[in-house]
């Protein structure tokens, strides 16, 4: 099965695949906020939370990566 991102995509799919992506992007980045203030009030000391952090910046990455690969114009969708 090809990802969806790497199949040819006419602009509508484009443009419906960004805005999922960009929402999918703005949920990270709240839960992003939420750990960072869970790992402050704690000190720094939650490994747990330090993990799910790290493991939600790498899911911020990778949306990150597939939104550029969308723009393969050089155009804003």
């Amino acid at each position: 099965m090809i990802p969806l991102h790497q199949k040819i995509m006419n602009d509508d799919e484009k443009g419906k695949r960004f805005l999922e992506l960009i929402d999918d992007q703005n949920n990270i980045q709240w839960e992003i906020v939420a750990k960072l203030t869970s790992l402050i009030s704690s000190e720094w000391k939650s490994e747990e939370v330090k993990n799910k952090l790290e493991s939600l910046v790498e899911n911020h990455s990778e949306i990150t990566k597939e939104l550029n690969s969308l723009d393969d114009k050089g155009s804003i969708l």
